[in-house]
């Protein structure tokens, strides 16, 4: 498993959450003020330089209008295109 930030599963998560943002038609200084964070806060997130633990996903996703779970969903509709061409060129190198 890798931890790097800057794996292609991960940047689909932050581009998911850069989508919902503009989705509610928030601003990244919104968004920061809404959640009592600056607005270099969201801006790392959104560009892959830090990870968000469970905790901030789930009050990111709240703030924005959207549960958790609901987010967890659309992320795994967005991987499972690339979890199945993973698993495809592994079983070809094989």
């Amino acid at each position: 498993m890798e931890k790097s930030l800057h794996t292609d599963d991960y940047s689909v998560v932050v581009a998911l959450l850069r989508e919902i943002r503009k989705t509610a038609k928030l601003t990244q200084v919104e968004l920061a003020e809404a959640l009592g964070q600056s607005q270099s806060f969201v801006s790392k997130y959104e560009n892959g330089d830090t990870r968000l633990d469970i905790l901030q996903l789930r009050t990111v996703c709240q703030t924005l209008g959207t549960g958790l779970p609901d987010f967890v969903a659309q992320l795994e509709d967005r991987l499972r295109p690339t979890q199945k061409s993973r698993a495809k060129s592994s079983s070809t190198r094989r």
